[in-house]
């Protein structure tokens, strides 16, 4: 076996009980590999606790059954889209996964035509129906959005407003627009979840893709891995992008407006036939996940410093950014609504 030189540390949720490490590994022959490792579930508690029960979105050894499932990485290279090879190695107290470390572009560079041609290739494999595996999660959107630990309060506290990170960056009407979403976030939770299903990746956004040279696309973090509705991807991808500043919330439109068009593209390419104004429903109405983002954001507005994806970065832009996404997520949920009510 090859020896070790040196390791890095890899940008991962380290709240995520499931998750101990992720490194990228430099070998003695040059070779780089990322090895990931996994922890079983003792006594975790908390909104990111690990789970034993493979239907649960946090199920600790989801991944060991992702990239050993060689139906998924078929559908997947079908579509354009790469499931990266992987040894796995299971042991008392987790597992460790080593992945074929794939270079490119990342998806945190993306231009409006690589978003486009992600969209489409993720169009093209939801198109097709996923056989049953017993190790998929099931109620992601529901599940995930309400165990978060929120200071609801401060929705209804005017000094939390008026900070200035607040009440100088953020859309005047966007207090609101966010009061008007909470109030109907069972009414949106129900509607995503009574809409075309798929096999969804669950964690689709910018920091889990990268497009090699040749164009294929390679998806990475499959942990949350299951049940969707056919569009809740695309609508954890765009808000995303903003919410952690890989893309400026003055673009947003376009960039939604672009993903939606080429994955339903996607989908017909495949050989769907459904409805698309469904599909643009599961979109604009999944953006209830982030329910629980603004009153989080009410809570740190007087931090003395801040976090955009577990990096130091400057307050004010991230709050006018984040502002500006959430406000685009309020008019997205407040217009499903009054399209299932017509």
């Amino acid at each position: 076996m090859t020896a070790e030189i040196s390791t890095a540390t890899l940008r991962h949720n380290p709240l995520n009980a499931v998750t101990a490490t992720v490194e990228r590994i430099t070998y003695a022959d040059g070779r780089t590999a990322v090895r990931k490792q996994l922890r079983k579930p003792v006594d975790s508690t908390g909104p990111w606790a690990a789970s034993t029960d493979p239907r649960h979105w946090n199920y600790w050894r989801r991944e060991l059954d992702v990239y050993q499932d060689e139906e998924l990485r078929k559908h997947l290279a079908d579509a354009g889209l790469v499931l990266p090879a992987a040894e796995v190695e299971e042991h008392a107290d987790g597992a460790v996964l080593l992945m074929e470390d794939i270079t490119g572009t990342s998806g945190t560079e993306f231009s409006l035509a690589e978003h486009a041609a992600l969209a489409r290739a993720c169009g093209r494999w939801q198109a097709r129906p996923a056989g049953e595996r017993a190790w998929t999660s099931t109620g992601f959107l529901r599940d995930y959005s309400t165990t978060r630990e929120v200071p609801w309060h401060l929705m209804n506290d005017d000094a939390a407003w008026q900070q200035p990170l607040v009440a100088e960056t953020w859309p005047p009407k966007l207090r609101a627009a966010w009061t008007y979403l909470l109030a109907h976030r069972d009414e949106l939770l129900d509607l995503v979840a009574g809409l075309p299903r798929a096999r969804c990746h669950l964690d689709f956004w910018v920091s889990n893709v990268v497009q090699r040279p040749t164009g294929e696309l390679a998806l990475f973090d499959w942990a949350f891995t299951g049940d969707g509705a056919l569009g809740e991807d695309l609508g954890n991808h765009i808000p995303d992008a903003v919410f952690d500043l890989f893309w400026p919330a003055e673009r947003l439109p376009e960039l939604a407006e672009t993903c939606i068009a080429n994955y339903l593209d996607g989908l017909r390419e495949a050989g769907w036939r459904g409805d698309p104004d469904q599909v643009r429903l599961a979109v604009m109405a999944s953006g209830v996940k982030y329910a629980w983002l603004l009153p989080g954001l009410l809570g740190r507005a007087s931090d003395t410093s801040h976090n955009a994806y577990h990096q130091q970065t400057d307050s004010r832009h991230l709050f006018q950014q984040r502002g500006l996404a959430l406000a685009f997520v309020a008019d997205w949920c407040a217009a499903a609504l009054s399209r299932v009510r017509r």
